[in-house]
């Protein structure tokens, strides 16, 4: 059996798990966000702060931001892989979409740990 050297081990099926796990874990955060709106209308920047350093909140909204990350890292790897042939731009585009996935994690730690 060959296999692609470019998968690192992932198969179809697993793409699609990650796909559709992390599609759940952003339609869960957003119905938690818009509930948390409707049931504080006068919503102001204390309670929006205090909502935001509770330590369940700061670990789901670290949980959502790693599902958009994955469902982003997914989907333009199997969009670059598709519609890119030449290898060495493939490359250079997959390692710098990795390498703008990894500093938007990094801000977005560094943002929600220091609040």
């Amino acid at each position: 059996m060959v296999k692609n050297a470019a998968t690192i081990g992932r198969s179809g099926v697993h793409d699609f798990v990650l796909i559709r796990a992390s599609a759940l874990v952003m339609a869960s955060y957003l119905l938690f966000l818009v509930g948390y709106l409707v049931a504080n209308p006068g919503l102001d920047y204390a309670t929006w702060q205090s909502l935001f350093s509770g330590t369940c909140v700061k670990v789901y909204t670290l949980l959502a931001l790693l599902a958009v990350l994955i469902h982003g890292w997914v989907g333009l790897w199997q969009v670059i892989t598709d519609y890119i042939k030449s290898s060495g731009l493939r490359a250079t585009l997959l390692l710098t979409v990795n390498l703008v996935l990894l500093a938007y994690f990094a801000v977005g730690v560094v943002i929600l740990w220091g609040v």
